[in-house]
C-alpha cells in the first residue's frame, strides 16, 4: 500500500506539489493525469525514493522511500518517459537486472518481448526509440515489482503498439502489484487505468474508481447544449455532456472529457466526491 500525506515539494521558490494527499491499494493499475507540469513526474521521482519529500509524509508498506533500502528497492521499478538503454543486448540486461529483483521471470520476459515484436538480442543502441520503449517494458512487466511507476509511457509508440502496451499491462499485472502510470495522452490508457487520479498545481482534484465515477457523473451525447450540466462540448458527434447522476442510471465513463470537465470544475467535482452516499 502507497500512503502519502500533505505531501509538499518545492524545486527552490517553485512549488510543484501542494498538500497532496493519496492512498494507493494493491491489486491496482492508478492512471494518474494532469496536464504538462503539475508535478506527475516529481510524485513518482518521491515515490521511488530519488527526491525527498520538502513536507509531509510518503510511506510504500510503510517504508519511506528516500531512505532506498535494498529490501524497498527490490520491490519497485521507475520507467521514466526518456529512457536510453545501455550497449549491450535486451535480453542481457534484462538477467543482470534480474538478478536484483527476486519476482523477476525469465520465462514471462521471453513471451512479453516476443508479444511485443523485439528481438531479444539487439543491443538497445540498434533501436529506435518505440522498439526501446517496447524492450524496457518488457523487462518491467517481467521483474513484477509490487510497487511499477511508469511515467508516459505510450509516448514514441505507434497506435497498434499503443492497444498492445494496454493488452501487455493488463494481461501481466499481479494482486499483490501496483501499478501507477503518467499520462497527459489520456485517451491512450481509456480501459487500462481504474481508479483515475486527475491532479493540478494545487493538488487532487479527483481519485475515485471508474465505478464511482459512473455512479457520480452521468454522461451523454446530446443535440443541444445544456447550461444547467457540469460541462458540454461540440464535436462531430453532437455535444458531449456530463451531468450529475441524480437518475443514477450508469454510463460509460469517457475519460478524455471527465478529465475536461475535471479542470473546468475543480472545486464542483471535489465536493461531489468527497460528499458520502448512504
Amino acid at each position: 500500500m502507497v500512503e502519502i500525506r500533505n505531501l509538499e515539494f518545492s524545486y527552490g521558490s517553485f512549488k510543484v506539489l501542494d498538500n497532496v494527499s493519496l492512498t494507493l491499494a494493491d491489486g491496482k493499475i492508478y492512471g494518474l493525469l494532469g496536464e504538462n507540469g503539475v508535478g506527475k513526474t516529481t510524485l513518482l521521482k518521491i515515490l521511488s525514493g530519488l527526491i525527498k519529500v520538502n513536507k509531509g509524509e510518503c510511506f510504500v508498506d510503510s517504508r519511506i522511500p528516500f531512505d532506498r533500502k535494498p529490501d524497498f528497492l527490490q520491490d519497485i521499478f521507475f520507467l521514466p518517459e526518456d529512457f536510453a538503454g545501455p550497449d549491450i543486448s535486451i535480453e542481457l540486461y534484462a538477467m543482470q537486472l534480474g538478478v536484483f529483483y527476486p519476482n523477476f521471470s525469465a520465462e514471462k520476459f521471453y513471451r512479453i518481448i516476443k508479444d511485443f515484436g523485439v528481438d531479444y538480442r539487439s543491443h538497445f543502441t540498434r533501436l529506435s526509440s518505440g522498439q526501446q520503449k517496447k524492450a524496457i517494458l518488457a523487462v518491467a512487466l517481467s521483474i513484477q515489482p509490487k510497487l511499477l511507476l511508469l511515467d508516459e509511457p505510450s509516448n514514441g509508440l505507434d497506435i497498434p503498439s499503443k492497444s498492445l502496451l494496454r493488452r501487455m499491462i493488463l494481461e501481466n499485472s499481479t494482486e499483490n502489484q501496483i501499478i501507477l502510470i503518467s499520462t497527459h495522452q489520456v485517451r491512450d490508457l481509456e480501459n487500462l487505468i481504474d481508479p483515475i487520479i486527475i491532479m493540478d498545481r494545487d493538488g487532487v482534484i479527483l481519485n475515485a474508481s471508474v465505478e464511482e465515477i459512473a455512479s457520480r457523473l452521468a454522461f451523454s451525447i446530446e443535440l443541444s447544449i445544456d447550461d444547467t450540466a457540469l460541462y458540454s462540448f461540440k464535436d462531430l458527434r453532437g455535444y458531449t455532456t456530463i451531468r450529475v447522476n441524480d437518475s443514477h442510471i450508469e454510463t460509460p465513463v469517457d475519460l478524455e472529457s471527465l478529465f475536461n470537465c475535471a479542470y473546468e470544475n475543480k472545486d464542483k467535482i471535489k465536493r461531489l466526491f468527497n460528499k458520502k452516499r448512504f
